[in-house]
């Protein structure tokens, strides 16, 4: 009896007909290796090495690797790239796209390795690793790796005014109590660098044992406050540039994410700003999205009867899970009637009052995809007090 073998038409879920040279790029600070994998080569993968920076050689590169494949087999093949993410941001990224080349960059801890204790790590194993993640995530393959969304200019830029506003805080506290340092080792205690009248009482200062202050220390302590009052003219000036960005977006037609944020009673122009330059400028498809890209979102570890909780992965952007954090504590004492208030109160009085830490992480993951739906969808938070006019 003859046999017929029926073939479905349906299209298979991962595609396996990928007509492209895939190309990996391992970046340093001296030079690039590249690593494609062309049609008609089998499993060989080639690498070549170029000065680091140099786009003209890379771009004669890109040349030669198709012309060898259209040798080969006759036809013009695509170039598909991936990079990791890293020091060089996304400028590479930008601009192998304005040359029409598609282009990935990776986040290298999505990337499964091997788990043994002593694996071999060099540039040439991680480049083809690259190329089989992108083979893999080209295919359709889900999860395979995590690619990361390159923000425009505009929006890369606009980080830079509260993550420098953060580094001259940092500085400031530093010298801040390398002077209380210095003064106490004397005897001195209760000066306040920061005070308008620093230097005046700096010269009425006497040490423990009722001497002046030693020449040398004191020259050191104003050298100090001359870089500290540096410090405080530039965080002016950063914050000035935060207003005046502020008070556009707030006048114009159509609220921003940033103006909806600042008329939220608690949330001052600092957080406002972070939290609309570091994640909510971002298009984001589910609430899920939006804790896992802030860090959020739980870690659980189940393994038949094992069903244990990691806590939150930390894996998303740092700054935007810090502000959230310490925006869910001043949530608390600014909108204590909020629905999310209300929950934490009840949460942490079911426990007995433990497990403050806990619950204000789950608070602020609340919190963010709240603030989300209000800034995207126009979603209130309820019982929310907004800010006077």
């Amino acid at each position: 009896m003859r046999t017929t073998s029926v073939h479905s038409e349906t299209p298979t879920a991962i595609r396996t007909d990928l007509g492209a040279i895939f190309v990996s790029l391992e970046l340093s600070r001296s030079s690039w290796l590249i690593t494609s994998l062309s049609p008609g080569s089998g499993e060989k993968m080639s690498k070549h090495s170029i000065d680091s920076g140099d786009i003209p050689e890379l771009r004669l590169r890109f040349a030669q690797i198709q012309e060898k494949a259209r040798l080969r087999t006759g036809r013009t093949f695509p170039i598909v790239t991936i990079q990791e993410a890293g020091l060089d941001g996304f400028w590479i990224h930008r601009v192998l796209e304005a040359s029409g080349i598609e282009s990935y960059v990776v986040d290298a801890a999505s990337i499964a390795t091997s788990r043994r204790r002593r694996r071999a790590k060099t540039d040439r194993i991680d480049g083809q690793a690259l190329v089989r993640a992108l083979l893999a995530f080209k295919r359709g393959e889900p999860r395979v790796c995590a690619m990361v969304k390159a923000p425009s200019h505009e929006d890369e830029d606009r980080r830079r005014i509260c993550r420098e506003r953060k580094v001259l805080i940092a500085e400031r506290v530093r010298h801040v109590n390398r002077i209380k340092g210095l003064l106490f080792a004397q005897g001195v205690s209760g000066y306040e660098p920061l005070h308008k009248n620093r230097r005046n009482r700096l010269e009425d200062l006497q040490t423990g044992d009722g001497r002046a202050l030693p020449v040398h220390i004191k020259s050191q302590i104003m050298r100090e406050l001359d870089r500290l009052e540096l410090l405080l003219e530039q965080i002016a000036a950063v914050e000035s540039e935060r207003n005046s960005l502020l008070s556009v977006h707030e006048g114009s037609a159509h609220g921003t994410p940033a103006a909806m944020l600042l008329a939220i009673r608690g949330v001052g122009a600092e957080f406002a700003t972070i939290l609309w330059s570091e994640g909510l400028y971002r298009h984001f498809d589910n609430r899920r999205q939006v804790a896992a890209y802030a860090g959020l979102a739980p870690t659980p570890w189940q393994s038949g009867t094992i069903d244990q909780e990691q806590g939150i992965s930390k894996t998303g952007n740092p700054r935007l899970r810090t502000t959230m954090i310490q925006l869910a504590w001043l949530w608390l004492r600014n909108q204590p009637g909020s629905v999310l208030s209300r929950w934490f109160v009840d949460r942490v009085q079911s426990n007995g009052g433990r497990l403050k830490k806990t619950a204000i992480v789950a608070l602020a993951r609340k919190l963010l995809i709240a603030l989300w739906r209000y800034v995207t969808a126009g979603v209130t938070i309820e019982g929310v007090v907004m800010k006077t006019a």
